[in-house]
């Protein structure tokens, strides 16, 4: 087992607001609350202890007691449960979408994020108790987000008809994707625990929650994860005077947005990643999640017929609170009143729209979370190791574009120097003495001395891909091994975590896995790992 690093910057993909963010740079201070290092966590321990009310722990407790009723709990999670009951346990939260067999590799990373985090918290500070816990985004309605995962190269598709909360779906229809899941699994030992394992999640449960509550549970239970569908009438309880106040007064438009244009102004490579709606909630029933508006004096669920006055519909939240559900902006607030939560870790986009929130949450004086950037991941074998030495590719230059890559390697290999840049700069100097010239003669030459620059050097463009091209050719056994190996190790030209499942993996090292990231992975490096196995 071999692990190396490389900073998030040197990967080109990441945003500029995520590496200056890890870089602790001083004009993003004013969007998050503590800068994630485990002595920061004194002081949120004391901040979140001070105004987390113990009736939401109570009713926390009781939730997630009644939503592990039907689900084997490893002691561990049952006494974490429990332990929410104290003033002196908090959770470490990740959340994810409820994507198909986990979906993306990332799902593992966030929530092994959250596990060790939690360990290494609680050897920082053992008077307190920290238990993982995975948000499970039962209330999207984005199906088609969802619906496949990717598996050496194919996608595996659930086609079906949905509207409403995707937490609510029915998992018929599910065999007919394990049926060509299977035939490319072959008939191995870990083969049949993935069969098992899709199984007993999809076809043994009625609702995509229930199923993956289930898969998250069976891969993570022995680590004390604690999973939460936050989609329940007695949490949602807890958060109405926050929705009553979304109806009535619209906080967040005003606060998001300010913060948006605060954002803006510091760079502008700091892309929004999310912008607020006058009322941030949706209207949920089954089959029916829907954007309420206000127009005309009136509450409007968008492309239905249900509309009610300013009276009638705070009579609406009071009867039914688990009917408003928490658009992107909102969803956040909702997790950090119910929860008595210290981290959020999430990646690069998530962390990038959380930090729109931070003078949001201020303003309702809801303690804001420290902001993790979840552990990030390329696993490699040996054998694909020893191909990278072969053709003398470094771990930086592993994660240049296809074409980058080829050009910089057959360059470097090549008995010729196949760039132009000394000529081109010798060029551009010899038309600026041209340029003097004609200024002297005649100004109407500019013109002409210009054309004739852009066409030379563009010559010389030309001819320098020309010879790439050549040299390629007569290298294409290299650049066939350079392509093969970069395509094993960045699928369709993503990150292997943003494309690849877990299966593939899991059918390689079966119950190992999780193990070896548990092990390997530091909560608290911010840099992206290279794992060899």
């Amino acid at each position: 087992m071999k692990q190396n690093y490389l900073a998030f910057r040197k990967t080109g993909y990441f945003s500029s607001l995520i590496c200056d963010y890890l870089d602790e740079k001083a004009e993003l201070n004013p969007f998050y609350n503590r800068f994630p290092m485990l002595e920061n966590f004194k002081q949120q321990i004391e901040q979140k202890g001070n105004t987390f009310p113990l009736e939401n722990r109570n009713v926390l407790v009781s939730v997630l007691k009644k939503q592990y009723q039907n689900i084997e709990a490893s002691p561990l999670t049952k006494k974490h449960i429990e332990s929410l009951f104290s003033e002196n346990t908090f959770t470490i939260t990740t959340g994810h979408q409820l994507n198909l067999f986990t979906g993306p590799l990332y799902f593992l990373y966030k929530i092994v994020s959250a596990i060790n985090l939690s360990k290494a918290l609680k050897a920082k500070y053992p008077k307190q108790d920290f238990v993982p816990l995975y948000w499970m985004a039962t209330e999207d309605h984005d199906f088609d987000e969802i619906n496949y995962f990717n598996f050496k190269g194919k996608k595996f598709q659930w086609n079906k008809e949905v509207s409403g909360a995707v937490g609510e779906l029915s998992t018929v229809g599910l065999n007919d994707v394990l049926d060509l899941f299977s035939k490319d699994l072959g008939t191995t030992e870990n083969a049949k625990q993935l069969i098992m394992l899709f199984t007993n999640a999809y076809l043994n449960h009625d609702n995509l929650a229930d199923a993956t509550r289930y898969l998250a549970n069976e891969l993570f239970k022995d680590y004390g994860l604690v999973i939460i569908d936050a989609n329940d009438s007695d949490l949602k309880e807890l958060f109405t005077r926050y929705l009553k106040s979304e109806l009535l007064n619209q906080a967040s438009f005003g606060a998001v947005s300010k913060t948006n244009d605060q954002l803006s102004q510091i760079s502008e490579d700091y892309k929004i990643q999310v912008n607020p709606r006058e009322i941030n909630l949706f209207y949920l029933k089954e089959n029916l999640r829907e954007r309420i508006v206000f127009e005309d004096f009136n509450y409007i669920v968008l492309n239905t017929d249900i509309l009610w006055n300013k009276d009638e519909i705070l009579k609406e939240l009071s009867d039914n609170p688990e009917r408003f559900s928490p658009n992107v902006i909102m969803r956040p607030l909702y997790q950090e009143v119910i929860l008595p939560n210290l981290c959020y870790i999430g990646g690069g986009g998530e962390l990038a729209y959380w930090m729109q929130l931070n003078d949001y949450f201020e303003d309702l004086e809801v303690p804001f979370p420290v902001l993790l950037l979840r552990n990030s991941v390329l696993i490699q074998t040996e054998k694909q190791l020893e191909k990278l030495q072969k053709l003398n590719i470094s771990i930086e230059e592993m994660f240049l574009g296809k074409d980058s890559l080829i050009n910089r390697k057959v360059r470097e290999i090549s008995n010729l120097d196949i760039d132009f840049s000394t000529q081109k700069k010798h060029l551009t100097k010899q038309f600026e003495a041209l340029y003097k010239l004609a200024e002297q003669t005649d100004k109407s030459f500019l013109g002409a001395v210009k054309a004739q620059e852009i066409k030379q050097l563009k010559g010389l463009d030309n001819l320098e891909k020309r010879l790439l091209k050549a040299q390629k050719k007569k290298l294409s056994n290299e650049v066939e091994r350079m392509i093969a190996i970069k395509n094993e190790l960045f699928p369709n030209g993503s990150l292997q975590e943003r494309n690849a499942n877990f299966s593939e993996f899991y059918l390689e090292y079966g119950k190992q896995l999780v193990p070896i990231l548990i092990e390997n992975l530091e909560p608290l490096n911010n840099s992206f790992s290279i794992i060899t196995i």
